[in-house]
C-alpha cells in the first residue's frame, strides 16, 4: 500500500510493485465446485487487457457510465479495476436478479457488460454490450449471445500493458453502488477505513460471501483487501456450503477474517 495512491487502479499498482507473486484474489462458486486463484500479477495482467479493449476497441472515454450487471466474481473484479485504469464509471446494481432496476440501469448507461442471466435486461442499453459467460476459466459462450461481444474471444489478443489517453482524476466519479456515487479518492479513503476497522493488514485472507450490490460487499469483496496488502476469498452461493464445509475452507485457504 501506497499512502499516495489515489484511485483503486493505482492500488494494483502498488500491489504489482510490492509483490505481484502473492495472491490477490481466490474465487470459489460453491454450485459449480470452481476455484480460481489470481496473484497480483495474473488480476493486473487482465486488468490491463480489460482497460485496453475498453479504452482502444469499445472506444470508452472518462466520464462514461457503464451499467456492470455481473455477481460478485473474478471477472467483476477485473472489471471494476478496469474501469479506474480509464476512467469510465461503474455502476453496480443492488441486485441483479431485479430485472427491472438491472434493466433502468443499462438503460441509462453508455455501455453494459452482463452475465449469462442477465442479457435480457443488459440489451435497454443502446451502447456496446459486452457479454460473460461466468463459466470456469473465463471461457466462452457456446453460442455467443445476439448482439453483444463475447469477452471472452475479444480480450486475449489485447495488449498485457496499458496506459490510458489521459490521466484519470482521482476526484471524478469512479464508482455508482448502493445508490451512491463515489470518486475514486472516496474509493480508496472508505477502503482503506473499512480495512482499519476490520483489522486487516499485509498478509490478511478475508473470506467473504457478500454480494456487490452494496458498499459493504464490494469493498470486502475486492476494495479494503487490495488496499491493505491482503487478499481475498471471494465465494459465490457460500450458502450451499454446510458448517464443517466452511470450517475446511477456513483452515485450507488460511482464513484471518471474515465479511458478515
Amino acid at each position: 500500500m501506497n499512502t499516495t495512491d489515489r484511485t483503486p487502479a493505482d492500488l494494483l499498482r502498488s500491489a504489482l510493485a510490492a509483490d505481484a507473486a502473492r495472491p490477490l484474489v481466490t474465487f470459489y462458486d460453491d454450485a459449480t465446485g470452481e476455484r480460481v486463484e489470481l496473484s497480483v500479477a495474473t488480476l493486473a495482467n487482465w486488468v490491463a487487457k480489460t482497460a485496453n479493449l475498453l479504452q482502444g476497441e469499445l472506444s470508452a472515454e472518462p466520464g462514461d457510465r457503464l451499467a456492470l450487471l455481473l455477481p460478485a466474481h473474478w471477472q467483476t473484479a477485473v472489471w471494476l479495476l478496469a474501469c479506474s485504469s480509464t476512467g469510465v464509471v461503474a455502476e453496480l446494481p443492488a441486485d441483479t436478479t431485479d430485472t427491472g432496476s438491472a434493466s433502468s440501469l443499462a438503460a441509462a448507461a453508455d455501455l453494459v457488460v452482463s452475465g449469462p442471466d442477465t442479457l435480457e435486461a443488459a440489451r435497454a442499453c443502446t451502447g456496446e454490450r459486452i457479454a460473460l459467460s461466468l463459466r470456469p476459466l473465463g471461457g466462452r459462450f457456446p453460442r455467443p449471445p445476439e448482439g453483444f461481444t463475447d469477452y471472452a474471444v475479444e480480450v486475449p489478443g489485447q495488449g498485457d500493458h496499458f496506459a490510458p489517453f489521459s490521466p484519470v482524476d482521482p476526484d471524478a466519479p469512479a464508482l455508482v453502488v448502493g445508490g451512491e456515487e463515489l470518486t475514486g479518492a472516496q474509493v480508496v479513503e472508505r477502503a482503506r477505513a473499512d480495512a482499519g476497522t476490520r483489522g486487516l493488514g499485509p498478509g490478511a485472507r478475508l473470506l467473504s460471501g457478500l454480494p456487490y450490490g452494496t458498499w459493504e460487499g464490494v469493498c470486502a469483496g475486492l476494495f479494503a483487501p487490495l488496499a491493505a496488502g491482503g487478499s481475498v476469498v471471494l465465494c459465490r452461493h457460500l450458502d450451499r456450503l454446510d458448517a464443517a464445509g466452511l470450517e475446511e475452507r477456513v483452515r485450507s485457504e488460511r482464513i484471518t477474517h471474515t465479511a458478515d
